[in-house]
């Protein structure tokens, strides 16, 4: 079963996540592979997808949201678009969009990064939105701050925690096709940080001390493998990186499959569309048909379902639902 792992070091400003997705993951891959017109994904895609979505149930936790957390990548490579979505429950979905043939591109510069134009963006969209408020953004590039191509997505975020939060954060981040893993580890802001950074300038042991902590335990983190994360259970994991430590365990939290799309969403989109495109669509095919990215689930409009959407609330016909 997927599982997300919270633990603290006992008594040093440190947190840590650590989350194996399984059953959830193989259902993302699953119900794309039963896309009879998109097929399954390539390989490169299956796995950068699953550290995306490993990330994402991290990045989701770390923050507790009341919103959802959405993860995209896009850019200049045959992966236009890779987009995971986790709501404050850890429910998720994730989906990609790739045009054209991947090739022999394997990494994230190849996929998404050619001409580095590739972006990450993480919108916090809020379940219940205030009058005019919008959901927050970040935005980074897939290079660092001299312009170097990213290879790892984990650096990527480490970037990107460092810019918005300013937190210095840890991400080992694997995938397959069975398994989605990722294990977190961040340094938390403590009373008094400006004070002790500038003893720690001075040579003073205390100031030196809040780093040191925080460096032990992340090169021990980064000494963790893909293998080792993908196949090992979490207290296998954690016990080997941090035996010497103390940590302060969290009931384990299970992340789930789940898709937000309805037919009411659909409906509104085909609003958005105007009544002469969707007319235009009736009289080419005979009916309107969307197919869900994330879950793969169609919906269908003939011309009396059309006319349902497109009625005044006072006029409604009966859908062809109620009809037959």
């Amino acid at each position: 079963m997927s599982q997300l792992h919270k633990f603290l070091f006992d008594g040093l400003p440190v947190r840590g996540m650590l989350v194996q997705l399984t059953d959830v993951w193989q259902e993302v891959l699953k119900r794309r592979a039963a896309n009879a017109e998109t097929g399954a994904y390539p390989e490169a895609v299956r796995h950068l997808l699953g550290e995306m979505t490993a990330a994402s149930v991290l990045m989701q936790s770390n923050i507790k949201f009341n919103g959802a957390l959405v993860m995209q990548i896009f850019g200049d490579g045959p992966l236009k678009l890779a987009v995971v979505e986790v709501q404050p429950d850890l429910s998720l979905r994730a989906t990609a969009k790739v045009v054209g043939e991947l090739g022999d591109a394997s990494t994230l510069p190849e996929m998404v990064n050619v001409n580095n134009e590739g972006k990450c963006a993480i919108t916090l969209d809020p379940l219940n939105k205030m009058p005019g408020q919008q959901p927050y953004q970040g935005v980074v590039p897939l290079f660092d701050d001299h312009r170097n191509k990213l290879d790892k997505f984990s650096d990527v975020l480490q970037h990107y925690m460092l810019q918005s939060e300013q937190l210095d954060t840890t991400l080992v981040l694997a995938a397959n096709d069975t398994t989605a893993a990722g294990l977190l580890i961040q340094r938390l802001p403590v009373k008094g940080e400006a004070n002790l950074a500038a003893q720690a300038s001075m040579g003073d042991e205390d100031g030196i001390g809040l780093s040191e902590d925080y460096n032990r335990i992340s090169i021990l983190a980064a000494s963790l493998t893909p293998d080792e994360l993908l196949n090992l259970d979490a207290e296998t994991i954690l016990r080997r990186l941090f035996w010497e430590e103390k940590l302060v365990r969290f009931e384990p939290l299970a992340p789930s499959f789940a898709c937000s799309c309805s037919r009411e969403r659909v409906s509104n989109m085909i609003r958005g569309l105007g009544v002469a495109e969707a007319e235009s669509i009736l009289t080419e095919r005979g009916e309107i048909e969307v197919g869900c990215d994330f879950c793969g689930k169609q919906y269908r409009y003939d011309p009396v379902d059309a006319a349902h959407i497109f009625a005044p609330p006072t006029q409604q016909p009966p859908s062809s639902d109620a009809i037959h």
